[in-house]
């Protein structure tokens, strides 16, 4: 009995659940998105039929391009997502390219449906994440030197270089979503209570609303 119960658990370890996927494993070779479909559809948009795909539908080109650092925190993200590149629906991936001023910051922020990885291609970044115990784990990273971050940690990548900086980075989701704290908290729509956010952060309520006003709320 006990023999059996050993090798029962053993196969519970080494099965591989679903759940440990960010996205669910596809069913089919491709599944190229129809974004503008009005169909109920979960975990993916609705198929484009096969005898309508092409070969254009697996390229991307959104990379070729450095992006626009010209705005407040010096920093551009170009998303090679499912809602930019449909033929990356159903398949668990994505990518982005971020381009970075001297100073650039991409502000602390979580992904909840992906891990991240990424490597530095230009630049000196400095990278790091925040744990749920609170424990900061970062990094002064060059050219050539990868990073990674768990699922739905906060963290924040800033070009600590003289030069622009630029990033590839990857995620485990065809959809990573993105929740910027800063936007979020002080910038919702319709907008947190200003006595949830005073007692949060142990402010006055005038330091709130200022704070609130950058971001338009």
């Amino acid at each position: 009995m006990a023999a059996r119960v050993t090798f029962l658990l053993v196969i519970l370890v080494v099965l591989p659940f679903p759940s440990h996927c960010a996205d669910p494993d596809p069913l089919q070779d491709f599944c190229v998105a129809i974004l503008n479909s009005t169909s109920t559809s979960l975990n993916g948009f609705p198929c484009k039929p096969a005898s309508e795909v092409t070969s254009e539908d697996f390229f991307f080109d959104g990379f070729t391009k450095e992006g626009n650092t010209d705005n407040a925190l010096g920093f551009s993200p170009t998303f090679g997502n499912v809602l930019s590149f449909p033929g990356l629906n159903t398949l668990g991936i994505a990518m982005n390219r971020v381009d970075y001023a001297p100073g650039g910051l991409n502000p602390p922020h979580s992904h909840p449906r992906a891990t991240e990885s990424g490597v530095v291609i230009k630049g000196k970044l400095f990278v790091g994440f925040l744990t749920t115990n609170n424990v900061l784990y970062s990094k002064v990273l060059t050219v050539g030197q990868m990073f990674v971050v768990p699922r739905g940690l906060v963290h924040f990548q800033m070009n600590v270089g003289k030069e622009k900086a630029m990033t590839i980075t990857a995620f485990n989701s065809h959809l990573p979503g993105a929740v910027i704290l800063a936007n979020t908290l002080f910038g919702s729509n319709p907008p947190i209570p200003d006595d949830v956010l005073t007692k949060a952060f142990q402010v006055e309520a005038s330091v709130i609303d200022g704070i609130k006003a950058k971001f338009g709320a």
